[in-house]
């Protein structure tokens, strides 16, 4: 047996099999797990993109790109591959030798592995990524990484089997990958010190262009691949690794994340903005706080009244039958008719907190995260809370889930809210994955309210809401349903718009009615989607001012979220300083208006039916839109630069006044 065994190992070097192979693994010597990395990375991306293509099969035949999705696609995956292949390319000189060889073989299996994992990983959670918000995993995958539980929960309620399934096929993916690497890294053939060091520099130098993949001034970037005018189809060129790699790279430069648009004079920044009807006959006092000006009241009170904004959750005009939408919220279209109605009014964005940002603190979008979780605004950052209180208001945020979440809490308590009551203050009937339900919530804002009355002085309470959330949990018995299957959005919304009425019912009742002025405003739509570049119908949102002695009136002028807060000032009665830039429709609502929209990296700029879009490091686009059907049409021609002026140093200004920590009182 001995002998036998001895003879089958003598003669395996002679079989002509053995010494094919091995001559081309020598040409790629100790790159060869990267090249199985290349290799296997441009494979899968290719199969995934190819999946998505023929599942999206009509908006990518609607944009006649198909050839360039796989060619230009090819080419993007090249560029992240290049980013995952650099590093270990980088370190050979330093360990790709013999007397480090199982180190250097080790370290580049499992980086290779690591690489595909994340890769495959990132191409599994892409379709449901795109379902919810119609583009691949982008900064809001980075997002919301920071809150696992509200996550996981959202998940594991709605997507309980795409949830498994993705972990199941990523560890498969994870197990098939090392085990087919660890076996390819047998046949690594080590170069000798001078080739390896004569070789590296060009080889350095290949990597390089691969990840600029382009001699034009600046590398390539998921902007350069933006080839239609559907978003959607832009980013099934790129991948999504690449997609989520370059949101947190953007992430780092977010003080000077408008400049993704061009360059654009400071002096013009200002007095564009300053230009408005409603801002030109202002003074501005103070050049360190370039916005800083005193408001007037249109309205003269005795004694200012106390302000409640309601903020309901993804309440878009989707859901509003009066503003074209589904009929899913009788009682609000019952509450239009007993005050100011916006029938033109635009969130700025498609995340809660920058309608917080825009609402509560009258700031205008940029590319950047929402200023609610930036480190530069976390004090004395220009909010409702902060300027009221220093006006004796009693001020405070109501919130049915975790006030952590989005760095809530700590923006709100640093700007000027002095009280915070969550999920933790109250003893919900009804509890969901992110909190109490809406009608626990206005449970508990009736008793904070009557409290606040109860202490004498003026109050400013915010309430968000959060029933209308994925997975969209709500009490039995309260709604007749809408869709047969209750987890649904439109039945969410209905029990949201249910909770909403009974909540007005309630506090109409109440002595503070006849002095309170109540807003209730969606912080976005839900599901922004859509074959156009930037979905400018899903920005479309409700919003009602109501109490007091409002009396019943339709605002039919273009209006965004950051004329709010200075219309409510108004009507209030509050005269005061601010650094606020929107428009006070208490005294005007007739002259023409404009809306602002973030949507990822583009940003439009609305007036009447002209849209003007930035796009980061390209030209800028015009189009139509067309509110009654919802249809935004791009034209051949350029926008007029007035138009594009205007929204250059609309999106330009919020970004200067954060990076100089301007936006805000004077001491």
């Amino acid at each position: 047996m001995r002998q036998t065994a001895s003879h089958a190992r003598t003669d395996l070097p002679s079989l002509p099999p053995a010494a094919a192979p091995a001559r081309w693994r020598d040409y790629i010597g100790p790159y060869l797990n990267l090249f199985y990395l290349l290799a296997a990375g441009l494979a899968i991306l290719s199969l995934s993109r190819a999946a998505l293509v023929a599942w999206q099969h009509q908006r990518v035949s609607a944009a006649r790109l198909l050839g360039e999705i796989f060619v230009q696609g090819v080419r993007a995956d090249l560029i992240v591959l290049g980013y995952f292949i650099a590093v270990p390319v980088a370190l050979a000189p330093l360990l790709a030798h013999r007397r480090t060889a199982r180190l250097w073989t080790r370290l580049t299996a499992w980086w290779t592995t690591a690489a595909l994992v994340f890769i495959g990983f990132m191409e599994l959670a892409s379709p449901q990524f795109i379902l919810q918000y119609d583009t691949r995993p982008n900064r809001l995958f980075i997002e919301y990484l920071g809150y696992p539980a509200e996550v996981f929960g959202t998940l594991w309620q709605g997507y309980r089997f795409v949830l498994i399934a993705t972990v199941a096929a990523t560890i498969a993916l994870g197990m098939l990958v090392h085990r087919a690497v660890r076996r390819g890294s047998v046949h690594m053939r080590l170069w000798p010190a001078k080739k390896l060091l004569l070789t590296w520099p060009l080889l350095m130098l290949l990597v390089v262009l691969q990840i600029r993949s382009t001699t034009a001034h600046r590398p390539a970037n998921p902007a350069f691949f933006a080839l239609s005018g559907d978003a959607l189809v832009n980013s099934l060129v790129i991948n999504s690794a690449w997609s989520v790699l370059d949101a947190i790279g953007s992430m780092r430069k977010e003080a000077r994340s408008s400049e993704i648009y061009g360059k654009f004079p400071r002096e013009k920044v200002l007095a564009e903005v300053k230009a408005a009807p409603w801002l030109r006959d202002y003074r501005y006092p103070s050049a360190e706080l370039p916005t800083l000006h005193r408001q007037q009241a249109a309205y003269q009170r005795a004694r200012p009244l106390n302000l409640v904004i309601v903020l309901e959750e993804s309440l878009g005009a989707t859901f509003v039958p009066s503003l074209g939408g589904l009929p899913v919220t009788p009682e609000l279209d019952k509450l239009k008719e007993q005050g100011w109605w916006f029938e033109r009014l635009y969130a700025t964005g498609t995340r809660s907190v920058r309608g917080i940002e825009a609402v509560v603190s009258g700031y205008a979008p940029t590319p950047a995260r929402s200023v609610v979780k930036l480190s530069l605004a976390q004090r004395d950052f220009y909010t409702l809370a902060l300027g009221l209180g220093k006006e004796g208001y009693a001020t405070e945020f109501v919130y049915g889930g975790e006030a952590h979440f989005d760095n809530m809490r700590g923006f709100f308590t640093g700007n000027g809210f002095q009280n915070v009551v969550d999920r933790r203050a109250m003893q919900p009937r009804f509890e969901g994955s992110w909190g109490a339900s809406d009608e626990d919530l206005f449970d508990k804002s009736l008793e904070r309210l009557k409290a606040l009355h109860a202490q004498g002085k003026p109050f400013f309470s915010l309430i968000f809401t959060s029933s209308n959330h994925e997975p969209f949990e709500f009490p039995d018995g309260k709604i007749a349903l809408h869709d047969p299957v209750k987890a649904s959005v439109n039945n969410a919304v209905k029990y949201a718009d249910f909770a909403l009425g009974k909540f007005i019912r309630a506090a109409q009742r109440e002595d503070y009615w006849r002095d309170t002025v109540f807003l209730i405003v969606a912080d976005h739509d839900t599901r922004v989607y859509g074959d156009s570049l930037v979905p400018v119908n899903k920005f479309h949102i409700p919003g009602l001012i109501l109490g007091a002695d409002v009396q019943p009136k339709r605002i039919r002028t273009l209006a965004s979220q950051i004329d709010l807060a200075p219309t409510l000032l108004s009507l209030i009665g509050v005269s005061s300083e601010h650094p606020m830039i929107g428009r006070d429709l208490a005294r005007d609502s007739a002259t023409p208006g404009r809306a602002m929209l973030q949507f990822d990296n583009y940003f439009a700029w609305l007036e009447d039916d002209s849209v003007t879009i930035l796009r980061p490091d390209q030209a800028p686009l015009a189009g139509r839109y067309d509110a009654a059907t919802g249809a935004l049409a791009l034209t051949q021609a350029p926008p007029a630069q007035p138009l594009v002026d205007r929204a250059m140093a609309h999106v330009m200004l919020p970004s200067l006044l954060y990076r100089e920590q301007r936006y805000r009182l004077a001491p």
